[in-house]
């Protein structure tokens, strides 16, 4: 995976993108910013909208279940 920084200030979280996410549709995308101990997820096509905040261990959990599936 690739990350694909957002612009933004030094005080916002750095968001980016899978470069396997499908750019061929705008629909299905998310972005992912990382902090100490937390991972924050949004809809990249509506950031207004608060992220939801996982754990890494939950997140891991998740990207090894749907890179299996």
């Amino acid at each position: 995976m690739i990350h694909k920084p957002s612009a933004g200030d030094a005080s916002e979280p750095k968001w980016f993108k899978s470069s396997y996410s499908d750019s061929s549709s705008g629909n299905d995308c998310i972005e992912v910013a990382t902090t100490p101990g937390t991972v924050h997820v949004r809809d990249s096509k509506n950031v207004t909208v608060p992220p939801f905040t996982v754990t890494f261990v939950a997140w891991a959990e998740f990207v090894n279940y749907a890179s299996s599936h």
